[in-house]
Parts: structure tokens; sequence; C-alpha cells
């Protein structure tokens, strides 16, 4: 019997060690990191044909613009003027040129140019010399075939400065005509 008693025992001992919790073995460590990968990765597949819009001239590209956008373009150039003179000066008629071949161009904006003085000057005498500036800057332009009918103008004086020092920097960046678009023809 003692052996009987012996082998229940060690299928007693048996079962207990199988029955035990598993040993799990750690996984092996992640293979050293590089700086590019080693493969490229695939390319994706190569995309139905769409269509596409056809490139909008600029002609309509500008016209399809609101004011304030087509003002931002830079398309017409200020003009400066000497101290008290209305005299579109030779520096400012090559600017003047461009400008007039974009409203040709862009045949359906209307123009405002605006005369502007310095400080200088009484206010009544600025009104009238911003006037002579504007209408100097629209005579040019009509002279270079812009029709008229698309320009008008408008005398702020010293009203409206760009530059607010008492210098002649300053003052010369204030005597000018300022080209603002204010609308399109339909």
């Amino acid at each position: 019997m003692r052996q009987s008693q012996l082998l229940v025992a060690l299928v007693a001992l048996g079962a207990v060690v199988s029955c035990g919790k598993k040993k799990v073995e750690a996984p092996p460590p992640p293979p050293p990191r590089t700086s590019a990968p080693a493969t490229p990765p695939p390319a994706p597949p190569p995309s139905t044909p769409r269509e596409v819009a056809p490139v909008q001239d600029e002609y309509a590209r500008i016209r399809g613009m609101d004011i304030d956008a087509i003002n931002q373009l830079g398309l017409l150039e200020e003009v400066h003027y000497d101290y008290n003179k209305a005299d579109i000066r030779d520096a400012d008629r090559a600017g003047l040129g461009k400008s007039a071949e974009n409203l040709k161009k862009y045949d359906y904006l209307m123009v405002t140019i605006e005369g502007h003085c310095d400080e200088r000057g009484t206010v009544e005498y600025n009104l009238a010399l911003g006037e002579r500036r504007a209408k100097a800057a629209y005579d040019y332009l009509v002279s270079l075939g812009v029709p008229a009918a698309r320009l008008k103008t408008v005398s702020y004086g010293k009203e409206i400065p760009v530059c607010r020092e008492s210098n002649e920097g300053c003052w010369g960046r204030n005597r000018r005509a300022h080209f603002t678009v204010t609308g399109k023809a339909r």
C-alpha cells in the first residue's frame, strides 16, 4: 500500500505542478531604429483623370473680383507733384502710361482720381489745388486713350494725408493723385 500511496502522491504532485501558471516568454526586443525607412512606401494607385476646369483668363478673373480686391492689385499707380504744382512730372508719366494701359485692357473699370495736398496752406487753397492735380491726371489718361466717361475726379485737399509728419519727405508723399476703382461698367 505504500507504493500505491506514493503513486497517488506523485500523480497529485504532478497535477498541481501542471495546473500552475505557465511562464510567458518575453517578446524579442524590437530591431534598432534607423533614420530612414528601409524601403519607400508604395506609391498610391493612379487616380482616374478628372476634368480640369479651363484656366480663366486675366480679364474675366479680374472682372469677377470685388472692388476692394481689384484696388489691392496695384493696377493704377499714384502720381506725385511738386510743391504748389499740378503739372505731371516726367518721372510720373511712365506710371500713368501703365495705368492707362491697364484701364484700356480692363475696359469695365470705373475710376475716381483723388487729388491730395500736403498740410501747408488753407483748406480752400488745398481743395482747389487738389482739384487741379486730379484734373491733370484725368487729362493725361484721356490723352492716352482712356474714355473720359469711365473717370471722375474729386479733391480732398489736405484732409486725407498718408503721412502726418511735418517734413519734406512726408509732404511729398501727401502731394498726390490717387486712383481708386469705384465700380465696373456693364
